[in-house]
């Protein structure tokens, strides 16, 4: 077992009608599909859709932490 830990950081766009913290958790949801060990995230980027004046969706872009492990 090592002393410490490498991590490889993945850049995701999640989306949502509702709200932002739906975007990062519909995101973060999508990507635990397929990404395992994620442990943190960052949000660096956050957007969203205007449609006859109001809030059509919210982007939020995300750079997330998952750890290497070795098998």
């Amino acid at each position: 077992m090592s002393d410490h830990h490498t991590y490889k950081k993945v850049e995701l766009v999640g989306s949502s009608k509702t709200s932002i913290e739906d975007a990062i958790n519909n995101a973060l949801a999508e990507a635990a599909k397929s990404i395992k060990q994620m442990e943190w995230f960052e949000v660096v980027d956050t957007r969203g859709h205007v449609l006859n004046g109001a809030v059509a969706h919210y982007q939020v872009t995300l750079k997330v932490g998952f750890r290497i492990v070795n098998s």
